[in-house]
């Protein structure tokens, strides 16, 4: 047999060609871009406003803006769904993929989805850690794709902000405080034990996405304010009250207790310990629902543009309806159970779940769980049963629901098993929100 020789010239020659075709190799290796990188993302945002402690109406715009970001990015390349400009309040033609630029739309989604929840956030060194992880991947993989994807998306950015700017928020940070009308005995209150200032009175400035304007879908009003003891209206604040009194007695086995803390969802809760006060921090109601996308695109094996869609359409509702409630909040100014249970009926009564800052009608969770449910049967269907553990990570166990629709009603009546809502609040409130989520999937269908 023949023994084989080369010089050293050719052998570095050898060496040197190998490496070129493992680099030409690995630059040309598509970058991929998976469901599960695009719930990172919203998980990571989620987390940090825990962190942050937004309030439920910021933390909606919070989630809305990057996930049409990366929703109007990616509807370039699949003509089965339907670009929101020119539907979306204000938004205009967003410029548009160049096809010989080599951009790759599913990366580019997820960094105008990252960039974007950047400028919304406080604690932007917690996302910079995930950026920073995805982007050096991404660069050791194709350099050149990253590259022109992350460019593409930069210029998609700059146009979500132009638009995210002109919606008003701004403007709110710098209206006055809610004044208290001490002279009127149906007008909210602060509520212990912070007795904080009503947050946001002011949200119904925010431009919606999909209304007409914020009080487009005026909720059934609240039965006329009154503490004659046949009045509609004491009636409810009994009721309250005596649901209340029922399912503490029962203590910690209570279902209805268990429901009441489940669906909590409220970010900022004053504890007590002697002469400290602190707080325990939660995810707000339109996170919890954000966190139901998640199951169901997953129980489903969605693909990514499926899941963009199913995130951006529910965070469109969940942001619409808290402007809607908001707007009705602050017209209707109606004080909580819990100030008059304490002036008229028991001064030791404590609500099961912690009284939120702001006026009582209509129910933000009832709204908003309406206008999720609604969108979300829309994409997965009527009978769409699922577990829902969003909760888990508060000590929470996982409940079963049969539908969006069932989650949308339990979520509703909690806020009365919580002493926080009368009836009115809960029934007006969740068909308040049904209503709203049709109007939107009709508009964006």
């Amino acid at each position: 047999m023949r023994k084989l020789s080369y010089s050293p010239i050719k052998l570095l020659f050898f060496v040197f060609l190998i490496g070129i075709l493992t680099r030409c190799q690995k630059s040309s290796t598509p970058i991929k871009i998976s469901p599960d990188n695009y719930h990172a993302a919203v998980d990571m945002v989620t987390n940090i406003m825990i962190h942050d402690i937004f309030s439920p109406p910021v933390a909606s715009r919070v989630f809305a803006y990057p996930n049409v970001a990366a929703y109007e990015i990616l509807v370039q390349k699949d003509t089965t769904y339907t670009s929101l400009v020119h539907t979306a309040n204000g938004l205009n033609s967003l410029p548009q993929m160049e096809v010989d630029k080599n951009i790759n739309a599913n990366v580019a989604a997820l960094i105008a989805h990252l960039e974007v929840s950047e400028m919304l956030i406080f604690s932007k060194e917690k996302l910079n850690v995930l950026k920073d992880s995805l982007f050096q991947k991404w660069q050791n993989t194709n350099k050149q794709e990253f590259l022109a994807s992350q460019a593409y998306a930069l210029k998609v950015v700059s146009h979500v902000k132009e638009w995210m700017d002109a919606d008003h928020y701004n403007q709110t940070r710098t209206m006055p405080k809610y004044t208290v009308d001490t002279n009127d005995a149906s007008r909210w209150q602060p509520t212990p034990p912070a007795y904080m200032d009503a947050i946001e009175p002011h949200w119904n400035k925010i431009r919606p996405f999909l209304l007409q304007s914020a009080d487009q879908f005026k909720p059934l009003p609240h039965p006329v304010f009154s503490l004659k003891k046949d009045s509609d209206f004491y009636k409810e604040l009994l009721e309250v009250y005596a649901i209340s009194k029922r399912i503490t007695e029962k203590g910690d086995q209570s279902e209805e207790v268990a429901i009441a803390k489940f669906w909590d969802c409220n970010p900022y809760v004053s504890v007590t310990r002697g002469h400290f006060m602190f707080a325990t921090k939660k995810i707000t109601p339109g996170a919890h629902w954000i966190g139901i996308v998640k199951i169901a695109t997953q129980k489903t094996n969605a693909d990514l543009m499926e899941t963009v869609n199913a995130y951006t359409k529910t965070s469109l509702a969940i942001a619409d309806a808290f402007i809607s409630c908001w707007d009705e909040k602050y017209s209707t100014n109606l004080i909580r159970p819990e100030t008059l249970i304490h002036q008229n009926i028991d001064t030791d009564w404590l609500p099961i779940l912690q009284t939120p800052p702001f006026p009582e009608y209509t129910s933000g969770h009832s709204v908003v769980s309406g206008a999720a449910s609604v969108v979300l049967t829309t994409l997965f269907g009527d009978d769409f049963a699922f577990d829902d553990d969003t909760e888990l990570q508060f000590g929470l166990p996982v409940r079963s629901f049969t539908s969006f629709y069932d989650a949308s009603s339990e979520a509703a009546i909690s806020r009365m098993y919580g002493g926080i809502h009368y009836r009115a609040a809960v029934d007006n409130g969740l068909e308040q929100g049904k209503n709203l989520g049709h109007f939107i999937v009709q508009k964006i269908k």
